[in-house]
Order: structure tokens, then sequence, then C-alpha cells
């Protein structure tokens, strides 16, 4: 009987130290995705910049990437089959946030996070291209 309980502290005690690290796991899995689609779509879009020396504008958005824009500045090298195959949600289900000019360069390319509001702390904040923090952070 004492053998038992010994056993079953012992399975509590690394239990109490497995599952904390275990839990956050899936959230730090959905900032890495977010992270890569931001990479993936950073990436398109500065091919769309070399084929057509500019960006999209925000109004066109990141729809320029998959269907070739007809509205002003219309461009005249759009790739045939373009530079996505689909517009890619975060993982959280949301679109990601497209802005031309950006803030602090050419462009602004955002993940509002698990909420799908700007701000935000962790899992809910926003997620920048380049950032490289963890959903811990």
């Amino acid at each position: 009987m004492i053998e038992m309980m010994v056993v079953l502290v012992i399975i509590a005690v690394v239990a109490a130290m497995i599952v904390p690290n275990v839990i956050g796991r899936p959230d730090d899995a959905r900032v890495t995705v977010a992270q890569t689609d931001l990479r993936s779509i950073s990436g398109a879009l500065e091919l769309y910049y070399l084929d057509n020396r500019t960006y999209p504008t925000t109004a066109q958005g990141l729809a320029a990437l998959v269907d070739r824009p007809a509205s002003a500045p219309v461009p005249q090298n759009w790739a045939a089959g373009g530079y996505l195959d689909t517009l890619p949600q975060d993982p959280w289900g949301n679109e990601y946030i497209y802005r031309s000019p950006g803030q602090g360069g050419a462009f602004d390319l955002v993940s509002l996070g698990a909420d799908g509001r700007p701000g935000g702390d962790g899992v809910n904040g926003d997620i920048p291209l380049g950032d490289q923090r963890s959903a811990k952070n």
C-alpha cells in the first residue's frame, strides 16, 4: 500500500512538471505558423515588386497576389498564375493585415493574434512580420 502511494506521488510530481510545458505548445505552434505565413507572403510581395516596381496598394490588398488587380495602379507585368495560389488565413481563422505604404517601410504585414483585435498580450498580441517571439511573450 505504501509503495502504491509513493508511486502515485511520483506520478503527480512528474505530471506537475510536464503539464505546464505541454499546455502552451499549441499556442506556440500557432504563432510559429503565423510567422512562417508572414514570411511567405512577404516573399510573394517582393516578387510582385520585382515584376511591377511597386507593391500592391492597401486598397488592392493581398488579393493582388492571387488575382490581377483591376484598380489603379494596374500592374503591367503581373505574373501569369499570380504570386500565391490562395490567400492564407492566420492560424486563428483571421485575415492577415496589409498596409502599403507601411508605418516603417514599404509595407506592414501583421496577424492580429488569437483575439483578432489590434494590441493584446501573449497569444492575443499582434504578430508583425519579423517578430520572433513565442506565444508566452
